[in-house]
């Protein structure tokens, strides 16, 4: 299992992804192989690097296209800045939380129920948190009450503190902090802020049908926002196919499942 990275730790990595021109996925994948010998030495497999490789601290770099040197160099560039930053403590995983249950037992029930094995979990200021980066769900337990979100096209690599809001957490993907508000719910919800898209399309199917003027061409407003942010998100998922970060039957689904909310 994948562990989250601090708030700050992934921020980190997004500005050695940007300054070498990489995708998120990219960098935490090569990350995560060089915490594992705390940033001496790394193997890996990721495609846009040129698949398989190596790299270990002293001079030897290895990639699947042997003979592109710039590939070699851009490998070798990355993974000395970030075992750097690794040795100088600015990037870490989020500590695991230790659950109790009520007799002061530690327990290992999943409390995100049938969503299946995480990527990552943790917990912050007495919020659990659970990551499903390959079905692309965030579930979040606070005060008992577990929210189950469709992340989108985000890929989560952050965790922070929350100044304010209606969670006490904060999560960071590729595009920065994710809005939890805009992501759609699939199951939960009572947390939800009431400025929320879906709760707006729900107050309008209970609006009586003699509505005065100024009060319909209010709904259809949020309405016509709600329909505009889909659209965004369809054309984010598209330049994520483009870049070869999504495939095709991924886009396609992520994009139906957009689609259907209209």
């Amino acid at each position: 299992m994948n562990a989250i990275f601090t708030d700050a730790s992934f921020q980190n990595m997004m500005n050695v992804a940007n300054r070498y021109g990489v995708s998120a996925n990219a960098v935490t994948e090569l990350t995560q192989a060089l915490m594992r010998s705390n940033g001496t030495m790394a193997q890996f497999y990721i495609p846009e690097l040129g698949g398989g490789g190596q790299w270990m601290q002293g001079g030897m770099t290895m990639v699947g296209d042997m003979f592109n040197n710039q590939l070699k160099n851009t490998v070798n560039g990355l993974c000395i800045d970030l075992s750097n930053l690794i040795n100088q403590g600015a990037i870490q995983y989020v500590p695991l939380p230790k659950q109790e249950n009520q007799n002061g037992f530690h327990s290992s029930a999943n409390w995100w129920g049938d969503l299946g094995v995480p990527n990552s979990t943790g917990s912050q200021n007495n919020t659990n948190y659970a990551v499903f980066s390959t079905i692309g769900r965030l579930a979040i337990q606070e005060n008992g009450k577990v929210t189950v979100f469709d992340t989108l096209d985000h890929h989560i690599g952050g965790v922070g503190q929350q100044q304010g809001g209606n969670y006490s957490v904060t999560f960071t993907s590729q595009y920065g902090t994710v809005n939890l508000s805009t992501l759609p719910i699939i199951s939960g919800g009572e947390n939800r802020p009431a400025a929320a898209a879906p709760i707006y399309k729900e107050e309008q199917q209970q609006q009586p049908m003699n509505l005065e003027p100024s009060t319909t061409a209010a709904t259809s407003d949020i309405q016509n926002d709600f329909e505009e942010d889909i659209f965004v998100k369809i054309e984010k998922l598209a330049g994520l196919k483009d870049k070869n970060i999504l495939s095709v039957d991924e886009f396609e689904k992520k994009k139906a499942e957009l689609l259907s909310r209209l």
